[in-house]
């Protein structure tokens, strides 16, 4: 495992752009280090990929200069341990609602003394064993790997106040979506219940000295930046909408009848050239 370059981009105060992906595509990851991206979410959870695909996904999220995020399915001690031996580079835990999630989250990503994660040489994490030696990555592991703890219920904010202080814990995602369907407003960002509990969790956060995220559209993910959020990120289904939306309000345009002459002409092979 190389350094984390999120966790050194968050150690100079600085934010860090990613991009959602629901199902395995090695292009598709390299293409998001080719467009400026720092880091890459893999969703196990709401998507389709699977553990067995997460090997050719962080080894494509290496060699695009980006930073693979392996979102497990649950909070589970197993699904952790296969994310990170995969060559995940951090942790985005869904649905922790107490400090004893977020505990459990950080002891199943970190190895003793801090945690309770299995060393075994020869995962992809520890370079196959190859020249492979335990104290060294268990001390870089423990440095480097992320740990992302989800903030989506009301009973996380009922219970927020005990949870950003929990040690180990880098990162506290605020989920919109999860977020404002437990408050009975489904996908409303901008109610006033909703935008509340968000600004709340953020404020709450970065009172304790902790890194705050979320998620959305460019002018939610823009919001959350002002908000002061470092850990930031929207989908790739947003993504691909939004291009094809605008590429088809250009192409649907009326078209001058003069261009629209020449574009006749050249479409049926009777203009000369290429």
């Amino acid at each position: 495992m190389r350094p984390n370059a999120l966790k050194a981009k968050f150690a100079r105060g600085e934010a860090a752009f990613g991009v959602n992906l629901m199902f395995p595509s090695v292009q598709l990851v390299e293409t998001f280090g080719l467009l400026g991206f720092d880091w890459v979410l893999l969703d196990c959870e709401h998507g389709a990929i699977s553990f067995e695909s997460l090997d050719a996904l962080t080894m494509a999220a290496d060699a695009a200069g980006i930073t693979p995020i392996v979102r497990p399915p649950n909070n589970d001690d197993a699904s952790i341990l296969r994310a990170l031996d995969r060559g995940a580079h951090g942790i985005q835990v869904p649905h922790v609602d107490t400090a004893d999630d977020a505990r459990r989250a950080v002891a199943a990503a970190r190895y003793h003394p801090f945690g309770e994660r299995g060393l075994a040489p020869g995962t992809r994490a520890t370079g196959y064993g190859v020249d492979f030696n335990a104290a060294q990555f268990v001390e870089h592991s423990n440095r480097e790997v992320l740990v992302v703890v989800q903030i989506e219920h009301r009973n996380a904010l009922a219970n927020l106040d005990e949870i950003v202080r929990v040690e180990g814990v880098d990162v506290f995602f605020v989920g919109p979506m999860d977020l404002s369907l437990s408050l009975g407003h489904p996908g409303k960002l901008d109610e006033p219940a909703v935008r509340e509990a968000i600004e709340r969790c953020f404020a709450t956060i970065q009172g304790e000295g902790k890194i705050a995220g979320s998620s959305g559209g460019p002018a939610d993910v823009r919001r959350f930046r002002q908000l002061g959020g470092q850990y930031l990120y929207t989908h790739f289904h947003g993504l691909l909408a939004e291009g094809v939306r605008r590429f088809r309000g250009v192409i649907d345009e009326p078209v001058a009848p003069g261009l629209q002459d020449f574009i006749v002409d050249v479409g049926d092979g009777s203009s000369r050239g290429g």
